[in-house]
């Protein structure tokens, strides 16, 4: 074994395998799972599966449904066992695991019935405890586990085997943790519904399978993941128990292992290719580690930290410290759409053409102020040709409450000023009979969804005069993926892409800004990027394409790594300001909206703090001190697509 690979084996004590994407990941599970499958259909045995629900596993079970229809695999001889169901909890209940199950896997499959094991919500606490012995005995029975399938919670519960679960812990009711809760609050309408316990498998009921394949996806479990694998074997973090397990093997996309040592500070676990992008990296990490900015780094910083081998490439601190140095302070510019005039050979953006048509993606209608506002303003006051095209409704965001104080607005209006009371007090007394005869479903009515989409094209309008945009520039694509009035939403279709591929060619965009971040809480920014991507895919030959800049913003959830900027944009204190009254505009998802997230803060607060702590990285790295920043990174696309 090289000593690289043993360090590295040493830092990672769970093997983990990085894919490109969760699809791919999910693909390379399910090949697994299916040859088994196949395997032990040849010999006339029973492949015994654990199944987990939630996020993780659905692009895993989509895929099985796809060998099942396509390539003729056969689940009669699949026998189930799911890891966990909420407590109490009927199981035709919307958000019951029974029906999770279902609608995601079984009724796609021609498994039978008779053999599909999830713990029953409804038995009494008096018959608890005999129906979790039951259910492991009934596992036992069919002779264990043979591939057991996990996710990962933010606490890094496996199943919900909460932190304080031991390793000796069998199947039984358990309660959840307040950040399991907070997680599980989209799906039932606010935490105050979500039901404090649930049913589980145990870490030892888990241990028993024969293989495990725990599936991480996106930054968001990127910290606890690390300490999973990394860190001690502890009980505040359950899944790192796996360590003692014979065969796991953690399947991850790139997001959710970058704070994996091998990733995040490679150099820590053997040789390392030093690219640009890995030098960059390396020197911000340094200044951390020393708290000194980077001119100031000495050659013994770099040989006290296991950066000998970076230094043989440049050979020396002082000719290293500059490059980089000089590499970070190209990236900062406040002219986001090009400088007239200048020499723009070491700026992000081309001076010409001036000005420029541009198009600003907003997956939803306040995500272009909320994360890049600050830019947005820029580029208006710089005299650009700015587009904003709002590629979702984001109408399920909105309180029914909310719909129903502007319907009242509208009824009187409409009597106010005697315009067309009839229709308006028939659509009035429709609306609001079914709000009144369904609390807390207002979404259930196509009707309440449009006034809710109305009420965000208001908002969204509002905050693009505010900010100077034309009203003849903005868009509302409402792609039709999200109208379902769930947080489930459509498969990404042609339909879809055409709207984008529409505006494209109507703007011809010198500039198109994107967001980029992968961390919103639905997923509607992934698939939205999705869609874009397709989109220039299908007009990259097209002349205008070609002298196309695509950059990509991040969202209220984080910033760009700083290694990742390509241009940064300083906001004063002023333009700060402004971009806060921005946010404001968007009234509905002011102070607690409908879907928070993980983060309690405001939107404009979370905004307000990732941009001064971006501004404050770069001051700590010793380049000139900014109020705040926003980051953005370039999409080459006419390589890439």
């Amino acid at each position: 074994m090289s000593s690289s690979a043993s360090i590295q084996r040493h830092l990672e004590k769970i093997a983990t395998r990085v894919f490109d994407s969760r699809d791919e990941g999910s693909k390379y599970v399910a090949r697994e799972i299916a040859s088994l499958i196949r395997e032990k259909n040849k010999l006339g045995k029973p492949t015994v599966l654990g199944l987990a629900t939630g996020s993780s596993p659905l692009l895993l079970y989509k895929e099985l449904i796809r060998i099942h229809e396509e390539e003729g695999l056969s689940f009669k001889n699949v026998i189930t066992f799911n890891l966990d169901e909420y407590y109490p909890m009927s199981p035709d209940s919307e958000n019951s695991y029974h029906k999770f199950m279902h609608d995601n896997l079984f009724s796609h499959l021609d498994i039978d019935p008779d053999n599909i094991f999830i713990p029953d919500g409804t038995v009494t606490l008096e018959e608890m405890e005999e129906f979790c012995s039951a259910y492991e005995n009934k596992i036992r029975s069919f002779g264990g586990i043979d591939i057991q399938v996990l996710g990962i919670g933010r606490t890094g519960h496996i199943g919900f085997n909460e932190p304080g679960s031991m390793l000796s812990d069998e199947t039984r009711m358990v309660h959840l943790n307040e950040i399991t809760i907070e997680d599980a609050a989209k799906n039932f309408g606010g935490e105050e519904n979500v039901p404090r316990t649930a049913i589980t498998m145990g870490i030892k009921s888990i241990f028993q399978a024969r293989k495990i394949f725990l599936l991480g996806w996106g930054e968001g479990k990127a910290d606890v993941i690390k300490q999973a694998v990394e860190g001690p074997e502890t009980s505040d973090v359950p899944a790192s128990f796996l360590q003692k397990h014979s065969d796991v093997l953690f399947v991850l996309d790139r997001p959710a292992a970058s704070r994996l040592s091998r990733i995040e500070s490679p150099w820590l676990t053997g040789e390392c290719e030093w690219n640009e992008r890995m030098k960059k990296k390396a020197l911000i990490w340094l200044s951390h580690q020393t708290g000194k900015p980077i001119l100031k780094l000495t050659e013994k910083d770099y040989k006290n930290r296991g950066l000998s081998s970076l230094l043989k490439t440049a050979g020396s601190a002082y000719d290293l410290n500059i490059e980089i140095h000089n590499s970070l302070q190209r990236t900062i510019t406040g002219w986001p759409g090009g400088k007239p005039g200048a020499d723009d050979k070491t700026r992000p953006e081309r001076s010409e053409p001036f000005p420029k048509r541009v198009i600003v993606f907003s997956p939803h209608p306040d995500d272009d102020v909320i994360s890049m506002g600050g830019t947005l303003l820029r580029l208006v006051d710089q005299g650009h040709d700015v587009h904003v095209a709002y590629q979702t409704s984001g109408n399920i965001a909105v309180f029914d409450d909310d719909a129903r104080r502007f319907l009242d607005f509208v009824l009187g209006f409409s009597k106010k000023f005697e315009v067309a009371q009839d229709e308006v007090e028939k659509v009035y007394k429709e609306v609001t009979d079914y709000l009144r005869t369904h609390p807390d479903d207002g979404n259930g009515s196509s009707d309440v969804l449009s006034i809710k989409g109305l009420i965000r094209q208001g908002e969204a309008a509002a905050a693009c005069r505010f900010c100077g945009v034309k009203e003849k520039n903005i868009h509302f694509l409402d792609l039709p993926f999200y109208e379902t009035g769930t947080v489930e939403k459509k498969p990404l279709s042609s339909e879809d892409t055409d709207i984008i591929v529409n505006l494209l060619r109507e703007v011809r965009p010198h500039q198109i800004y994107a967001a980029g971040d992968l961390q919103d809480p639905h997923g509607t920014h992934a698939v939205c990027l999705k869609a874009i991507f397709q989109a220039l895919y299908q007009i990259k030959e097209e002349e205008w394409a070609k002298d196309c800049y695509v950059w990509l913003y991040r969202g209220a959830w984080q910033e760009w790594d700083i290694e990742d900027i390509e241009m940064a944009v300083p906001i004063s204190p002023d333009e700060l300001m402004k971009k806060r009254k921005a946010i404001f505009k968007h009234q509905s998802q002011k102070d607690v909206p409908v879907f928070p997230g993980k983060d309690s803060r405001e939107f404009w607060e979370r905004a307000e703090d990732r941009n001064r702590a971006t501004a404050k990285l770069y001051d700590q790295l010793g380049l000139t001190e900014y109020e705040a920043i926003e980051g953005f990174r370039r999409h080459h696309f006419l390589d890439n697509a």
